[in-house]
């Protein structure tokens, strides 16, 4: 069933708030849902704050990859409920990943949800509220993102069953979305003055695999730089294991693929990569990135590392802190270990690690990415980049560079000596150099 809870179809809705939390794709989901309600004629906002002027109707797009994140979402939809106690709101409505993985047990516990949707279900959320529904291509969406800037999600799910992962129960098997259809959506994108795409998906590197039989991002990131209209496109979430080295001479020689990789790693030592599943060795990761900075030169790599997984001795995270000295991240975050339900880990693996040594390593070692990051920064200054401009605040305006991913990594400030417009690039001369921020001022 589409839903659990009280059939919404026929009321006349005027006016709906959509909350979203998690990540981009759960972002990108609701930029199709915003633009569903639009088609339906029915006035909507995205992501509101949470003020007196709440709308009679409230959809909740949840988050449950992680043990903070759930709690979020939990959190949120109480706020709300508390909010409909006292007749403010009339119907909420709650879809995505968290009720994708546990709705019976929410909808017991949280009956004041009238309509509960999953991650994909969510697609009949408006043909359940509305007596006569306007369809429209599926791709079709509200940006909620500077309308510079978007994200393209070019797939769903994961194959990959990494031991600590619950993404897999909750997304299903990789799916690809056909080359056409994502061309045809970037065509869509660019003809409201997107000029930047940053591309998601949960595998990039297992793009194609399903439904051509063979890898295929070099094929679709080619064919995206030759729309019109695209200027910069950024690829975020590679797998390391199978990757996909056709993508390397595309991003080397296409000026229009920046020279940026978002690629998890989680360790280094053998025996964590082991028992994390991840079907790669550190000579291999060792191998990869050399590779990848050899083909491509000047990259900027991102990675997500995992500390305090189930097993991880001293001696193994110190074998990590010394590949992160090695090797030099130009953007890196990392995370602590958080048991999820289900997974191998969950069930095989005691979390036997105790939390406040799990926040000593993610201290140490987000310490030592800060001093890289600062040293890398430092190599900046004094050299001419071309920026994106995102805004304007009241002492700068803030821009990013090709190696600068929207909200995770840094931007750079720029001083306010001439008239910029968001959404123009222009070239700037670093003048300053800040851990997570670069200072600058417009070459005339």
């Amino acid at each position: 069933m589409a839903n659990t809870g009280h059939k919404t179809a026929g009321a006349k809705i005027k006016k709906v708030d959509v909350v979203t939390l998690g990540c981009s794709k759960n972002l990108v989901d609701s930029e199709r849902l915003v633009q569903q309600f639009a088609d339906n004629g029915i006035s909507v906002r995205h992501n509101p704050e949470g003020d007196l002027k709440v709308s009679p109707v409230v959809v909740i797009n949840t988050c449950g990859f992680i043990g903070d994140a759930k709690e979020e979402s939990i959190n949120t939809i109480l706020q709300y409920a508390e909010l409909k106690a006292k007749g403010k709101v009339d119907k909420i409505i709650v879809m995505g990943c968290l009720s994708e993985r546990y709705r019976k047990e929410l909808s017991e516990e949280l009956p004041e949800v009238d309509a509960w949707y999953g991650k994909f279900d969510w697609v009949n959320l408006i043909s359940d509220m509305v007596a006569e529904c306007k369809s429209h291509p599926d791709y079709r969406r509200a940006l909620s993102t500077p309308l510079h800037s978007a994200y393209l999600k070019i797939a769903e799910g994961c194959n990959r069953f990494c031991a600590f992962c619950a993404i897999p129960l909750i997304t299903g098997r990789f799916k690809s979305r056909p080359v056409e259809e994502i061309v045809e959506e970037v065509k869509m994108l660019t003809a409201k003055g997107v000029t930047e795409l940053n591309v998601i998906a949960q595998d990039l590197s297992s793009y194609g695999l399903d439904i051509y039989g063979e890898k295929s991002l070099a094929r679709l990131i080619s064919e995206i730089s030759e729309v019109e209209g695209v200027k910069w496109i950024r690829l975020h979430y590679a797998y390391p294991a199978d990757f996909p080295y056709d993508i390397l001479p595309v991003m080397r020689d296409n000026p229009k693929v920046c020279k940026y990789l978002d690629i998890a790693l989680q360790h280094i030592s053998d025996r964590v990569l082991g028992n994390m599943r991840r079907h790669i060795s550190a000579d291999e990761t060792r191998a990869l990135i050399r590779r990848i900075r050899n083909e491509v030169p000047g990259i900027h790599l991102r990675t997500t590392l995992m500390v305090g997984f189930p097993g991880e001795e001293e001696a193994d995270f110190q074998e990590l802190v010394g590949f992160v000295k090695e090797m030099r991240f130009e953007r890196m975050g990392a995370f602590a270990y958080c048991e999820e339900d289900d997974t191998h880990a969950a069930r095989n693996l005691p979390d036997n690690i105790e939390e406040d040594v799990k926040q000593e390593r993610l201290d140490e070692i987000m310490r030592i990415q800060e001093e890289i990051s600062l040293e890398i920064q430092s190599e900046k200054v004094g050299k001419i980049f071309d920026v994106l401009v995102d805004r304007e605040d009241e002492d700068y305006y803030v821009a990013r560079t090709q190696f600068d991913s929207p909200e995770v990594d840094p931007e750079v400030l720029i001083k306010k000596d001439a008239v910029l417009h968001p959404g123009n690039y222009y070239k700037v001369k670093v003048v300053e150099a800040l851990p997570f921020e670069l200072i600058s001022e417009l070459c005339q």
